[in-house]
């Protein structure tokens, strides 16, 4: 029955492409070649870009090629940005001062405590009592602060969350939620709200402190700044086991089985100490700038509407000496943009449209967590309302290692063919019937997909604001996935070029069609 549907949905997408815009189609589709492929990815997975880690030199030289060949193809800059890149800011702190005493005593810094230095702001907080919120979590289904009043007192929480028989009880299922990562950011933000003035964390499974963490928090990685809901926030600081054993004394260890076993804290039970702390902390911040790359081709009688095309541009960068090339991820993606980009400038150029404004953007800091793409949902520069689709392109040059099918090559994973928009899936199948009959192979939409890949490239941030989004994808998880050896010698060319048109054939119907898509189809509640 499931398969029929499909069928009958793939027959009424036919329509939908008239023969004057097939023809024309199919012309511009052709542009999209190898020779110019390998030519844009043979440059950006080059030794010169230096594996293109968000925040560096190699970024930034990789966002000005993409950038240089926007404009060679008359591509557009975002009216609201006046020019081809939306800049966006990193932070990089530095600790300057830090010092924190308890009951009187200063407490050694990388011995006894640390701060995060990504999530600490220069301030100073101080308080007579403490008191213990278990996991600091407060949930509908599991709350660290049933009966406690924290105003003015110092929390204390232990990180992770609870579980049953092997489910968490946030998720119901076997996956950790938010509440342990990003975790601290999160109960943080629940305390500052809940007015406490401080916070003093314990990890469960760090006993003591390795050099490299305290290295890490003198000074921090480039991140991406984040607030929480109402602008809130206290400082804290993460203590060794041996420290907080001092402070809790014998009840200490009781406290520390329950969270190493993951069981929940008795919601009764309270634990509060008269004891006088206070920690001063001080930090430099330096701002490094990181870009998404946008350039546009206006439509004509619907030019107030938008089709996104995006990939990301980052990569891992340069490490240990060893440049991580990045070639399909996600040099593959961006090459893609450009090319197809430029397919739509030479249709625009000869007076075939688009009827929507078409919207090419390369982002930055996928790898890191999203970071460009959600820059963008946060400070869009198109209403979002008025975005029909966003068609991303994340890996498409290499083959699944693992896939032991026999349509190796030629195939394609498709992702969110089910989701937010009930006619993405009959337009995708019917120009891919029509034009490049490739294998599209929707396993990772599976609600039960271990690699959570619907989650985990920037179409994301579109979906969730409730944007209809397709992700193309090859499956290439296991092989040089994240190594240096990711190369563009490893790229098959003819089938990249064939998802690309393909691609582009799915940008064209729907920049074409008559009405926006429908945007029928709950979201769904899981999250990243």
């Amino acid at each position: 029955m499931k398969n029929l549907l499909s069928f009958i949905l793939v027959l009424m997408s036919t329509p939908f492409i008239g023969f004057t815009q097939s023809n024309n189609a199919a012309k511009y589709a052709a542009t999209i070649t190898t020779k110019d492929l390998k030519k844009h990815l043979t440059i950006i997975a080059s030794d010169e870009m230096e594996g293109r880690e968000t925040g560096t030199l190699g970024q930034r030289k990789a966002a000005a090629y993409i950038e240089k060949q926007f404009k060679l193809l008359g591509l557009k800059a975002a009216p609201a940005l006046k020019n081809y890149q939306q800049m966006y800011p990193l932070y990089q702190d530095s600790l300057v001062k830090s010092e924190l005493t308890i009951d009187g005593k200063t407490i050694e810094f990388g011995k006894d405590y640390y701060c995060q230095a990504n999530i600490s702001e220069t301030g100073t907080f101080t308080s007579n009592k403490i008191i213990l919120v278990g996991y600091g979590i407060d949930d509908k289904n599991y709350s660290d602060y049933t009966g406690k009043d924290v105003s003015g007192k110092i929390v204390v929480f232990f990180s992770g969350e609870p579980k049953k028989d092997g489910k968490y009880f946030l998720s119901g299922t076997n996956r950790i939620s938010e509440w342990t990562y990003p975790g601290t950011e999160k109960k943080l933000a629940v305390a500052a709200a809940k007015g406490a003035a401080g916070a003093f964390v314990i990890s469960s499974t760090q006993a003591s402190f390795m050099a490299r963490t305290i290295e890490s928090n003198i000074k921090s990685n480039v991140y991406y700044p984040r607030t929480s809901a109402d602008g809130k926030k206290i400082n804290h600081a993460i203590l060794s086991h041996a420290f907080a054993a001092s402070i809790f004394n014998n009840q200490f260890d009781a406290m520390l089985k329950i969270a190493k076993s993951g069981q929940a804290f008795d919601q009764g039970a309270k634990f509060e100490k008269d004891i006088a702390a206070s920690l001063k902390y001080t930090k430099k911040r330096t701002v490094i700038n990181a870009s998404n790359v946008i350039g546009i081709i206006e439509g004509t009688d619907k030019k107030d509407e938008f089709v996104f095309l995006t990939g990301h541009y980052d990569h891992l960068g340069k490490h240990d000496g060893k440049i991580y090339y990045g070639a399909d991820d996600d040099g593959s993606g961006t090459c893609a943009v450009i090319e197809m980009a430029e397919a739509f400038a030479k249709a625009k150029a000869a007076g075939k449209g688009p009827r929507r404004t078409m919207v090419f953007m390369t982002v930055s800091g996928e790898e890191k967590g999203l970071w460009g793409s959600e820059y963008y949902g946060d400070h869009p520069v198109f209403p979002l309302d008025k975005t029909s689709v966003d068609l991303n392109t994340d890996m498409v040059g290499r083959i699944d290692t693992e896939r032991q099918k026999d349509d190796t090559l030629n195939y394609v994973y498709v992702i969110g063919h089910d989701k937010l928009s009930s006619e993405l899936q009959a337009i995708n199948e019917g120009v891919n019937n029509q034009y490049t009959h490739l294998v599209l192979d929707y396993k990772y939409d599976d609600p039960n997909d271990q690699n959570r890949i619907y989650y985990r490239s920037d179409h994301y941030n579109f979906a969730k604001l409730g944007v209809p989004i397709l992700f193309y994808y090859d499956g290439m998880l296991q092989a040089d996935y994240h190594k240096p050896t990711d190369t563009v010698e490893k790229i098959n060319w003819e089938l990249y070029e064939k998802r690309v048109r393909m691609i582009f054939h799915t940008a064209w119907e729907i920049a074409n069609r008559d009405e926006m898509l429908k945007r029928d189809i709950p979201l769904g509640t899981g999250t990243r």
